[in-house]
């Protein structure tokens, strides 16, 4: 569970709920159904028009991630390489076969079997490179999902604006239905610049930062496969990736 993204969420909208209040604001003023649709409903179905369906669907499973972080561990794939490197060089390639069939990454279990099967250094270097570039790019197309949301949400939400002040106009006769028709206008720019800026954007950055976090583990995974298909001593190996622990 990752409570920054918790208490992150929580002190910004104290914040822009608290200060309403400071200055005399009623929370319920905040809280307008027809702004709220116009602008999440606006937002999501311009951002879906631009994404295909397999980004569209990668983005909303990664939404997750900003409160429960995907596995990545950097000390425990480096103690993972240095034990397959020890194996390999007290009985061959070949005796990591086992270690490839229990592996549960598929990244790594893919190394592996290059591995196993005697494809040269240079060989599973360019398959696993392949492998990682295919792998970030479709990521960040998926987190940028969010960024992408982030720049229409203030847009819908002077749109949201427009139309309540459309309604204001139409209504200039009957002041009792004046009052709601402003409400919306203010309200849906409120949701839309706060939608961006405590939310989506946000969101963006911390998960394009988990990518290439998982980007760097699974470099870290090629270069320590690469170091054993060419005989690598394993302290040799270790100091090697040492580094990436920083």
């Amino acid at each position: 569970m990752d409570i920054l993204s918790i208490l992150g969420i929580v002190i910004a909208l104290t914040a822009v709920i608290g200060g309403n209040l400071l200055d005399g604001g009623h929370t319920s003023q905040l809280f307008q159904l027809t702004a709220f649709l116009i602008v999440v409903g606006g937002t999501v179905g311009a951002v879906m028009l631009q994404t295909s369906i397999p980004v569209f669907f990668r983005a909303m499973s990664m939404a997750r991630w900003i409160f429960i972080t995907p596995d990545v561990n950097i000390a425990a794939t480096l103690e993972k390489l240095v034990g397959w490197s020890q194996i390999s060089r007290r009985e061959g390639l070949l005796a990591l076969e086992e270690a490839s069939e229990d592996e549960q990454d598929l990244f790594s279990r893919k190394g592996l079997q290059l591995l196993v099967d005697g494809n040269e250094p240079e060989t599973i270097r360019s398959v696993m490179e392949t492998e990682i570039g295919v792998m970030e790019h479709f990521e960040l197309q998926a987190a940028r999902v969010y960024e992408s949301m982030g720049g229409y949400s203030p847009t819908i939400g002077i749109l949201g604006a427009v139309l309540g002040l459309i309604h204001v106009m139409n209504n200039l006769a009957d002041p009792t239905r004046l009052g709601a028709g402003i409400a919306t206008a203010f309200v849906a720019t409120i949701y839309g610049v706060g939608l961006a800026n405590l939310i989506l954007l946000p969101m963006a950055g911390k998960l394009k930062a988990m990518v290439q976090k998982q980007v760097m583990q699974y470099e870290m995974m090629l270069e320590g496969i690469v170091a054993i298909a060419e005989g690598e001593n394993p302290r040799n190996l270790e100091s090697k990736l040492q580094s990436y622990l920083r």
